[in-house]
């Protein structure tokens, strides 16, 4: 029994000493995000450049806001300063289980996984919050003058680009998904009229406004990225198990 388990605990040791690097370099980060807060948060703040208020940015009006904020934007920088050692840390631990194909997958998979989340937070950034924010910060803007808090608008902005980072995972969760036999290129194509639907449905739950545009922008780029995943799924083939009836023989 103690040499049975001595694999197991050989393996949660190496897991914990990768957690806790990876934890290491969060905190890291997470102090190089505090000493660059007030230009994290400018950049955060220029999709709504000239929109915000009469001093041209945003106001906080309890105490202990901005520090929460600073922890908050803290943490974001943190994580995604450390996302490439977050990276190696997974290869790292997995790929010693894995054949030399199933590594060739790993290794374009979890620096994929990175790439695509980038994309989808810079489409946020760059195209998607220029519009949404102009029109929720002019919309009657001469019945009332926009005096937005620091906080309410950091978490509109961290959490829409994280969604679009999650959508624009897509087309490899669809690769991954065929590739473990979940489910075929096949029936995610007999599933496309629904996907319209849930793209709009989409866009109408990550944007905060109810206009068409916005939420076009949202639902248009969904269906190009379910494209692009179905044509990666017809490349993915599941693995084939051996059947133990015909002697491990595949037919």
């Amino acid at each position: 029994m103690p040499d049975a388990a001595r694999p197991l605990r050989k393996h949660l040791e190496e897991l914990r000493w990768r957690l806790m690097v990876i934890v290491i370099a969060i905190v890291i980060g997470a102090g190089i995000s505090v000493v660059y807060f007030k230009p994290l948060v400018e950049i955060l703040i220029q999709p709504a450049e000239g929109y915000l208020s009469d001093t041209g940015g945003p106001i906080y009006t309890e105490v202990t806001e901005l520090l929460g904020v600073t922890v908050k934007v803290a943490l974001l920088g943190g994580l995604v300063l450390s996302l490439p050692i977050l990276a190696y840390q997974i290869i790292a631990f997995v790929a010693p289980g894995l054949t030399k194909r199933e590594k060739g997958y790993l290794i374009f998979m979890v620096p994929g996984s990175l790439a695509c989340f980038a994309l989808g937070a810079a489409f946020a950034y760059f195209f998607l919050l220029p519009p949404m924010l102009k029109f929720l910060l002019t919309y009657a803007n001469d019945v009332a003058v926009p005096m937005i808090r620091i906080s309410t608008y950091i978490n509109l902005v961290v959490m829409l680009i994280f969604w679009m980072g999650l959508i624009f995972e897509t087309p490899l969760m669809m690769f991954i998904a065929a590739k473990a036999g979940v489910v075929s290129a096949d029936t995610m194509a007999k599933g496309r009229r629904i996907i319209i639907v849930v793209a709009f449905l989409l866009g109408a739950v990550v944007t905060p406004t109810f206009d068409p545009v916005n939420q076009t922008l949202v639902a248009i780029p969904f269906l190009i990225l379910f494209e692009i995943g179905l044509r990666l799924a017809r490349f993915a083939r599941p693995r084939r198990i051996p059947d133990e009836s015909s002697d491990g023989v595949i037919p």
